[in-house]
């Protein structure tokens, strides 16, 4: 398995407040789909934020989102492992394919592949 990004999820109901924030500080946006908003440096665009309202097909807003190469094999890894699967494997709308684990303190990490 390869890890491709890593990005956090920022709950909030300021979004462009957020993404103009952050702007200052050299980010720009790089999605929006209503209910979440990414902002990426130009420089380096897998460095990303995204500020998100609420989740469009899962239960709660991820705290941290993880792509990989391979989303099948990582889940099969995970329900394995015994860990708490928060939203089950799912292609999305969107062009993702995705699942929700919980970490062992309680974080929610939204697990990912492009299709």
């Amino acid at each position: 398995m390869t890890v491709r990004r890593v990005v956090p999820n920022l709950r909030t109901e300021a979004v462009e407040e957020n993404r103009d924030f952050y702007g200052l500080l050299g980010f720009e946006e790089v999605m929006n789909l209503g209910w979440i908003t990414t902002v990426a440096s130009p420089s380096r665009p897998r460095e990303q934020v995204s500020f998100m309202t609420h989740d469009m097909t899962g239960p709660v807003v991820p705290d941290l989102s993880v792509e990989v190469d391979d989303v099948d094999a990582v889940y099969a890894a995970v329900q394995e492992s015994g860990a708490e699967i928060v939203h089950p494997l799912q292609d999305e709308e969107w062009g993702v394919r995705r699942f929700f684990v919980r970490d062992p303190d309680g974080r929610v990490v939204n697990v990912l592949s492009h299709r």
